[in-house]
């Protein structure tokens, strides 16, 4: 059983910065692709960033050059580190890997239980 628990979440002023981090365990053989995305009540999931296991990133251009996100492979975790944040950052953030249990099994997603973030004064 593969899991993906995020922390760091909280409540924060316009302006302020949060990490957040997302740490995989259980039976993993590899992790490809990891990524956060966010969601609002009411809007579809969006995605914010993602990075391969070589340290590529992507980001949404909503969070370009306000958000960074990194990797540390040994820890099997990704990290998301948000500045400048602002009031439309708000949203339940959510973990997803592309993780593989078994050399013998094909890779497949999984999700955080995700970690809300509230940007207001």
């Amino acid at each position: 059983q593969v899991q993906l628990v995020e922390s760091g979440g909280g409540l924060v002023q316009p302006g302020g910065s949060l990490r957040l981090s997302c740490a995989a365990s259980g039976s993993i053989s590899s992790i490809n692709d990891m990524a956060w995305y966010r969601q609002v009540p009411g809007k579809q999931r969006e995605l914010v960033a993602t990075i391969t296991v070589g340290g590529g990133v992507n980001y949404a251009d909503s969070v370009k050059g306000r958000f960074t996100i990194s990797r540390d492979n040994a820890k099997k975790t990704v990290y998301l580190q948000m500045y400048s944040l602002k009031p439309e950052d708000t949203a339940v953030y959510y973990c997803n890997g592309v993780i593989k249990r078994a050399p013998w099994v094909d890779y497949a997603n999984y999700w955080g239980q995700g970690t809300q973030v509230t940007v207001s004064s």
